[in-house]
Parts: C-alpha cells; structure tokens; sequence
C-alpha cells in the first residue's frame, strides 16, 4: 500500500515527455528555438534539459506521453525498472488513463533536475 503522508508523496516534476514523429527533427527545433542541452538522443528519443525541468520527446510506440515524478519511496509504488539511462521507475496510471512515471530519487542525477 502506498503511504499517503506528506513526507513520502512525491513533490517534484523530474521530466515531461510528449510524443514525436521524428526524433531528430524535433531535436533540432527545440534547440533552435529555447535555451536548452541535450542530455540524450537516440532514434526513439531524447532528453532535453532546461532551466526548471527535462522534456523528453518519445516516438510514442516506443514510449508512452507522460509526466515524471521524482520519488525517494519510488519502489513502493511496484516493482521498478532499470533504462538505458541508468534511471529506475514505474509506469501507473491516474484515473484518466494518462501514464505517470515515478523516479527513484537515487537514481537521477541532482545536477540534472
């Protein structure tokens, strides 16, 4: 069961993903119009990073769209998943559907939101 106290709920957005068709074009634009790195890129996707917040841009039959939340309680809400990027989470659902991702805490970077 999931500890609902104020302590263990997670309170910061580590990144948002929205869905592209082409990764690398997209890539590009987003480069080219805000101020922002690019901490990954493959064909299926890439992480950008701003100011307050990642965007991750997904081919959306590789990844589902969603919001990630950084949790240092992030195992109990299931078994986690390690990727590529050595961060480890778990996809649920809210109550519309839409995927939420859940981030181990220990396991992104401070530096990197």
């Amino acid at each position: 069961m999931i500890d609902t106290t104020s302590k263990s709920k997670p309170a910061a957005i580590d990144h948002i993903a929205i869905p592209v068709i082409d990764v690398e074009a997209s890539v590009k634009w987003y480069t080219s119009q805000f101020n922002c790195t690019i901490e990954y890129q493959d064909e299926t996707w890439a992480f950008l990073k701003f100011d307050n917040i990642k965007l991750a841009l997904v081919v959306a039959h590789q990844h589902p769209p969603h919001v990630a939340f950084v949790s240092p309680n992030a195992e109990s809400y299931g078994q986690l998943k390690t990727h590529r990027d050595g961060s480890r989470s778990i996809y649920i659902k809210d109550p519309a559907g839409n995927a939420v991702e859940i981030v181990a805490e220990d396991s992104v970077s401070k530096a990197g939101g």
